[in-house]
């Protein structure tokens, strides 16, 4: 897999690139270091570059730092979620493919951080919302869920990581709040 033409086929031809998705293996080891590790990098670094100017150098690199750590463990959380459910919604489970969703899914969200680097288009971030339709379209393939089933098990896992996330956010802040 070459990793520009993965993002350049998965964002503009996603039901074709899906069936591509489908042939291949799910090994957490290679899709981590040839295409999580590298693309959740993205908004991270554009995160730092963009609040360089409005704090210090230091606090934007920690934050930076949390935020990347927050987007890879974030791809498996979400692979764990679309795995747990699959069946719910007619589904396999199978965690191989339910990574490989997670990772190409995130691809949109994760580019969509780009934006970042200057503060004033950051409001473009959300393009990244076309990574609910990528999810949509693999769910059913890679999942094998029913089609007429894909839009609730995508509202599902939508909803599922965004309570995670906000739990996570709270925790943060309640340590922070005792230091």
């Amino acid at each position: 897999m070459n990793l520009v033409e993965r993002v350049k086929a998965i964002l503009t031809s996603p039901k074709t690139e899906w069936q591509v998705i489908d042939g291949e293996t799910g090994d957490p080891t290679y899709l981590f270091t040839n295409y999580v590790a590298i693309l959740a990098a993205v908004p991270a670094a554009a995160n730092f570059i963009g609040s360089s100017f409005g704090v210090s150098v230091g606090a934007a690199f920690i934050f930076s730092i949390f935020l990347y750590i927050f987007y890879c463990a974030g791809w498996y959380v979400q692979a764990l979620v679309i795995d747990a459910l699959a069946p719910t919604f007619g589904g396999q489970k199978n965690f191989p493919a339910a990574l490989k969703v997670s990772a190409y899914a995130s691809t949109a969200a994760w580019l969509a951080g780009i934006f970042a680097i200057v503060p004033a288009l950051g409001f473009l971030g959300i393009l990244g919302l076309y990574s609910i339709y990528l999810l949509w379209l693999g769910l059913p393939r890679l999942m094998r869920a029913p089609e007429e089933r894909a839009l609730l098990y995508t509202a599902a896992v939508v909803g599922i990581m965004i309570i995670v996330m906000l739990l996570v956010m709270l925790i943060l802040a309640m340590l922070v709040l005792r230091v």
